[in-house]
């Protein structure tokens, strides 16, 4: 899905201007970057167009990209009751996070955390506390790692049947989302707020809103999500969209002018299929060998393998991203 560029244009001028320098400047010092999250991150398709971006943009940088997000977990350590048909509890991250970090020892963290964490219940503050508590907690840790973190917003909830619908005097709703995606709202105001005390925080769940509302005017069934949580492509491309104009802004327009040349081309499924194959080879390796609490993850393979596997199918990616990059120019 392309989208509006007009609409890409109002969501880059909403970036914090702290977020925003050139491209030469693009995370100095970063060499290892690890993604924490739900099924969401570890669903993985926002993150492969992360380092596609990386491959194509910096191909003289070795930045190493690590995919670790856990289906089901929260950063808030709660568990509605009965989840998975009381199969077993979410998960928390605390469980699994100074394991993930001595294991993966990153440079730069990003953690996109919320979806999971008010478990589908109206906002609460309990456990809102909870939530904030944990966020707090994942900062502490990753500094105390000597690591830098960016948080993601959560990404927003739009299950169809989750919306409000027009009152008794015919005026359509203050929101066309509502239902969970309001307590996503809170969720993501409070992290957007720390921005004011030196925090790094990408918004995705702002701009998912703004987009889907305004495909509902014409699409009123416009989703990213059937399920409301587990966007499509289109969603995480969106996603990937609001990292790259927050980190180098003006390569959101050369980032879109390089999937349409892949999407052009045999050779750019080729590629894709290449860097998907890499994520997935490092995430299942690099969960197992930390350890999780999660029940039906693939075991993947010990981690030295899994490493020297990734290191040769980026020899076949370097040369591709490079190539489309060419075509691109500047």
């Amino acid at each position: 899905m392309q989208f509006p560029r007009c609409l890409l244009t109002l969501l880059v001028a909403l970036l914090p201007l702290g977020l925003l320098h050139a491209a030469e400047d693009f995370l100095p010092g970063a060499k290892r970057i690890v993604f924490l999250g739900d099924s969401i991150t570890h669903g993985g398709q926002y993150v492969d167009d992360f380092e596609l971006y990386v491959f194509s943009r910096f191909p003289d940088r070795k930045l190493e990209i690590i995919d670790v997000g856990l289906p089901s977990e929260t950063v808030s350590g709660l568990s509605e009751e009965g989840h998975a048909g009381g199969k077993f509890p979410r998960p928390g991250l605390h469980e699994r996070l100074d394991r993930v970090l001595a294991k993966t020892k990153p440079d730069l963290v990003f953690a996109c955390y919320g979806m999971n964490c008010g478990i589908y219940l109206p906002l609460d503050e309990t456990r809102f506390a909870k939530y904030r508590d944990g966020i707090l907690l994942l900062r502490k840790k990753v500094a105390d790692a000597k690591a830098q973190i960016i948080h993601l917003t959560p990404p927003t909830f739009h299950h169809l049947d989750a919306r409000p619908t027009p009152g008794p005097d015919g005026k359509a709703p203050a929101s066309l989302l509502g239902g969970y995606n309001l307590v996503l709202d809170q969720y993501s105001a409070w992290l957007l707020e720390q921005r004011s005390k030196g925090w790094r925080v990408i918004d995705v769940h702002g701009p998912m809103n703004a987009f889907i509302e305004e495909q509902r005017k014409t699409n009123p069934d416009f989703v990213f999500a059937k399920d409301g949580v587990h966007a499509n492509d289109a969603g995480h491309a969106l996603i990937a969209e609001q990292i790259i104009a927050a980190l180098a802004p003006a390569d959101v327009a050369w980032f879109e002018k390089l999937k349409a040349s892949l999407a052009a081309n045999p050779k750019g499924a080729e590629l894709r299929k290449l860097i998907r194959q890499r994520g997935r080879i490092l995430c299942d390796a690099y969960l197992n060998d930390a350890g999780h609490l999660r029940p039906g993850m693939g075991k993947g393979l010990p981690v030295a393998e899994a490493e020297t596997k990734a290191a040769e199918l980026e020899k076949q990616i370097r040369p591709l991203a490079a190539e489309f990059a060419k075509s691109v120019g500047q």
